[in-house]
Order: structure tokens, then C-alpha cells, then sequence
């Protein structure tokens, strides 16, 4: 006999509350709260068209065309799994979500997130004097030579001298060096302003990142780690009025300056070497020397930073490494240190990496639009990475259901297929089954009273 849909035992309990569905409820009432800046009274409520979308995410489909046939078809499964009352086309999706701006989904990160604090998922996160460690970085969402929006920004082509338009975001994500799974945070978009004539920078949407974050979460405790383009005075002191700790990666090419005066330190004997063998393998060594409260530069001799030099031994190579740091740096925290700086890769491995060849589609253009549209479909993709995310954290079905398919791009062909074939309630439905396998499922007719 073949078993019933839901009906398989699972490894370890599900905690309900973080399952996809819960996380996925938990959406509505921030949907439901977004202001809609339609006229009159659309017969589709924005709840609507912002769950479609989201949907669209969540079920990893390649286009909006291929959501559009969905929603014809799989009306059933769109409404139970999503609550989605009455589907908007392609082109009214494409129509109300230009008109929203992308800071209104900012409650649904604060959301789940609330959601997972609650749930002690994040404890796992905790990295170094009970601080989360938060990696930021730029990457571009969109580029064209032909398609382009008022918000886009522009540059020449050194080859060809045509004009490039394009989009980008500063991505930030919650990491650690011992977790494969990253928290994803709301973006801060890259673009033109309102009101301004020339382009936007990673630097300024910093500054908007870090007062948007603040405002969120006000007594959140992080450590801020950047690549080696961070480390200047204006993005320090940023960093230091928003209540941030950072680890900051350098280039002695790019901070000479620095460099000299960490070498005039040597000389004098005031800075510290260390050294040690890695906790869990033999064959790598690593070596640390640190200098603390030197300047950062000869323009800004008041902001001081503490330099960490790191050099790794493994198989007869040298890996090097230099970060400037708020932290006093001792041979007790350099160790912790340099894991934390050598984390915000995990920002482009783990995150955008993942987003452009893991199924997510991120540099497929499901729309610019006149305004805001190319940035709330980023935002709604980053939602749907993040209830993935918690899902990998915290769900047992989850995590079998990824080990099995072998692949996240596996995992989503799966997930759409039984979408498409069988009826369900519930995203945790369709997990049973595809931990079942849906060859072993019999099937349950009106009259079968067995």
C-alpha cells in the first residue's frame, strides 16, 4: 500500500512557527500595510499583486510569462499555499509594483526576522562578544545599452563608447564562519535619486543602509565587515554614529599612509607578533601581527583604527590578508578577528552567487519599469531567499528535502513539479510528498473510504 500525502514521520520535530508556511503568513499583514498608491479602487487589493510576486520568488519561476501560465493553471495551490485572492496579470503586476516604492517591504524583513529572533534560530549567529556580524556588499541587478529607466545609472563603455545603464544594490547578510546559511537584511538600492542628475554611490547608500538599519532595529549589536574599498574616514565615522563595530578589509597600495605607519611601528617594536597552529587542522598555520590606534590616513590623523596583518600557511603557500578594526586587538581576539574578515565572502559566495546560479534567477530582468519596479521584484527575491534561508536553519523536512535533491536548482524543479501535478494545502505538503516520493503516493479519491 502506498502512504497517504502528509503522513511521513520526519527526523527531529518542526517547530511550526518557522516552518515556510507560518513564515509565508507572516508576509500578509505587512502586504496588507503597504500603502497603495493606486487611484480609486482596483479590483485586485496590492496584497495581492505583492503576494503573486512574492510567489513568483518563492516557487523560483524563470519569468514573469511562465507565473502568468501558472496562475491559470495552479489557481488552487497559489491560493491555499499563498492567499491569494484574485491574480493580477503580468502586466497589471508589472503596473501597480512600479508605483511602490521598495522601502515599503522593509517591514517584511523586520518580519521574519522578529520571527526567527523569537524562535532562537539566530543564536547560532552570535559571533564575537554577543555581536551579529553583518557583510556588505555592492552588485549590479540589471544592465542594458538599450533598456533604461529614469533611476538608472549611467556609464561609458571604455571599448565600444556606448552609454550602459544599470542598477545595483547593496546587498547586506547576516554571516558567520561556522554557518553555510547567511540572514539576508533589506537592500539599499544603487540608483539615481530623486531630484538628482548624476549617479548614486556604494558609499551614500551605505550611509542610507545604516540609518534605515538603525531605525529597525535600534539596539541590534553587529559587527560591520567590508571589503578593502570601505576603509575611509566619512564611511568610519558613519559606522561609528550608527553603534557599529566593523572589520574592514585594506591594501597597503590603497592606504600608504597606513601602511608607513604600521611599518614605522615594527621598527619600534610597537606592534605584536603571534602565531598558532588551526584548532582543527594540523597542517595550517597562522600567524598574526597588529598594531592598535594608528591613523587611518594623513588627512584624518583623529580617526584611529587597529590593523591586523594575517598570514595563513597551508601546503607549502602563503595566503595574506590585512584588516583595520574598531576592536582592540590582543592575542586573544586576533584569532576571531581575522575569521570574522575572511566571513564577508560569504556576502558574495553564499548570497549573490547563490541568487544568480542557484535558481533564483537574480540578473534575469522580470521588469524594470518606469520607477521602482526592478527594485521591489529585488526585494521580493531577497524575501523569498530569506524564508529559504531560515528554512535551511531551522526545518528538518527542509533539509532532507535539499539533501536528497542534491542541488537548490533540483530542490525548486521538484517543488514546481508537484506544484503542478497534485493539489495541495501546504508547502509542508509538498515536501511530504517529494519525501515520499510521489510514485509511492496513492492516491485519495471522494469515494475511497479506506
Amino acid at each position: 500500500m502506498g502512504d497517504r500525502i502528509g503522513c511521513t514521520p520526519t527526523k527531529g520535530g518542526l517547530r511550526k512557527h518557522l516552518g515556510a508556511d507560518a513564515l509565508i503568513a507572516a508576509l500578509h499583514p505587512c502586504f496588507e500595510a503597504v500603502e497603495d498608491p493606486s487611484k480609486g479602487q482596483p479590483k485586485i487589493s496590492l496584497h495581492d499583486v505583492l503576494m503573486s510576486a512574492f510567489a513568483m520568488f518563492s516557487l523560483k519561476d524563470p519569468s514573469l510569462l511562465e507565473f502568468d501560465r501558472r496562475r491559470i493553471v495552479e489557481e488552487h495551490n497559489l491560493r491555499s499555499i499563498y492567499r491569494v485572492k484574485n491574480f493580477p496579470c503580468d502586466t497589471q503586476v508589472r503596473e501597480r509594483l512600479d508605483e511602490v516604492h521598495p522601502d515599503s517591504v522593509r517591514p517584511a524583513f523586520k518580519a521574519l526576522f522578529r520571527r526567527a529572533q523569537r524562535g532562537k534560530v539566530l543564536e547560532k549567529m552570535v559571533f564575537m562578544e554577543n555581536c551579529y556580524l553583518v557583510s556588505l556588499d555592492g552588485t549590479s541587478f540589471f544592465s542594458s545599452s538599450k533598456l533604461k529607466s529614469p533611476a538608472c545609472l549611467e556609464k561609458k563603455c571604455s571599448k565600444s563608447g556606448n552609454t550602459v545603464y544599470h542598477l545595483q544594490a547593496l546587498g547586506a547578510v547576516m554571516v558567520h564562519p561556522d554557518c553555510k546559511e547567511v540572514i539576508p537584511l533589506p537592500p539599499e538600492f544603487i540608483c539615481k535619486q530623486d531630484g538628482q542628475t548624476k549617479n548614486d554611490c556604494e558609499r551614500s547608500a551605505c550611509k542610507r543602509w545604516f540609518h534605515k538599519f538603525r531605525k529597525d532595529h535600534p539596539h541590534l549589536k553587529v559587527i560591520i565587515t567590508e571589503d578593502a574599498l570601505s576603509p575611509n574616514a566619512p564611511h568610519i565615522r558613519d559606522l561609528r554614529a550608527s553603534g557599529c563595530h566593523f572589520i574592514l578589509g585594506v591594501k597597503e597600495d590603497d592606504h600608504k599612509y597606513l601602511s608607513q605607519c604600521l611599518d614605522a611601528a615594527v621598527e619600534h617594536g610597537q606592534t605584536i607578533e603571534h602565531g598558532m597552529v588551526d584548532p582543527e587542522r594540523e597542517d595550517v598555520g597562522h600567524f598574526f601581527r597588529f598594531a592598535n590606534g594608528l591613523p587611518l590616513n594623513e588627512s584624518n590623523k583623529d580617526v584611529l583604527v587597529n590593523v591586523l596583518e594575517y598570514w595563513q600557511d597551508q601546503d607549502n603557500r602563503t595566503k595574506t590578508f590585512s584588516w583595520v578594526t574598531d576592536f582592540t586587538i590582543s592575542k586573544n581576539n586576533a584569532y576571531q578577528i581575522m575569521r570574522g574578515g575572511r566571513a564577508r565572502w560569504k556576502v558574495e559566495n553564499e548570497t549573490f552567487n547563490t541568487l544568480k546560479n542557484q535558481g533564483y534567477h537574480l540578473e534575469h530582468n522580470y521588469g524594470l519599469g518606469e520607477k521602482y519596479l526592478s527594485m521591489v521584484f529585488f526585494s521580493l527575491m531577497m524575501l523569498a531567499f530569506l524564508v529559504d534561508q531560515l528554512q535551511q536553519i531551522s526545518c528538518p523536512l527542509f533539509r532532507e528535502l535539499r539533501k536528497k535533491a542534491g542541488s537548490k536548482r533540483g530542490l525548486w524543479e521538484k517543488i514546481r513539479a508537484v506544484f503542478h501535478l497534485f493539489l495541495v494545502e501546504s508547502m509542508e505538503m509538498i515536501f511530504r510528498i517529494l519525501l515520499v516520493g510521489p510514485q509511492k503516493i496513492r492516491p485519495v479519491f471522494i469515494n475511497d473510504t479506506s
